[in-house]
């Protein structure tokens, strides 16, 4: 992982409240990478987080209620690139890059939010069932994560 492709989250930290939602399924390797990364942000005044394991449609009111100025939304991606790559995209940019275990697509339960949404999207390796994350993948999620709380 690269900090500079990542300058626009860290410009979004500096000044905004942002709720980090992580999406995923905990018992399909790589694909809980977006659970993972929430669990270890630690919260403050600017930063929440939210852990959705089934259907992000579940949580469209709760997110509203939040009322974030930023939904960042972690989660495995596919871009095609090596395991661990890590990218910020503001939604209208992305096509559907998400691995899908979800029932809707992130793009289009998007368009329920009311604040501008990013999705930070890390390059799975494996998502097959079984619990161990790809190396390549933690590692990038650990210091991504070491980038954030910093």
């Amino acid at each position: 992982m690269k900090e500079d492709k990542l300058i626009k989250l860290f410009e979004l930290l500096d000044s905004k409240k942002i709720l980090f939602v992580g999406i995923g399924n905990a018992l399909k390797s790589d694909d809980a990478i977006g659970i993972y990364i929430c669990k270890k942000i630690q919260q403050s005044n600017k930063i929440e987080t939210l852990i959705v394991e089934s259907g992000i449609e579940k949580f469209v009111g709760k997110i509203n209620s939040i009322d974030p100025e930023i939904l960042i939304l972690v989660d495995c991606t596919d871009f095609n690139k090596e395991p661990g790559f890590i990218k910020l995209l503001p939604i209208e940019q992305i096509q559907d890059f998400t691995v899908n275990t979800h029932t809707i697509s992130v793009k289009r339960i998007s368009e329920f939010f009311k604040m501008k949404t990013f999705i930070l999207g890390v390059q799975a390796e494996n998502v097959r069932f079984g619990e161990e994350f790809s190396k390549g993948v933690i590692n990038s999620a650990n210091e991504l994560i070491k980038k954030i709380n910093a």
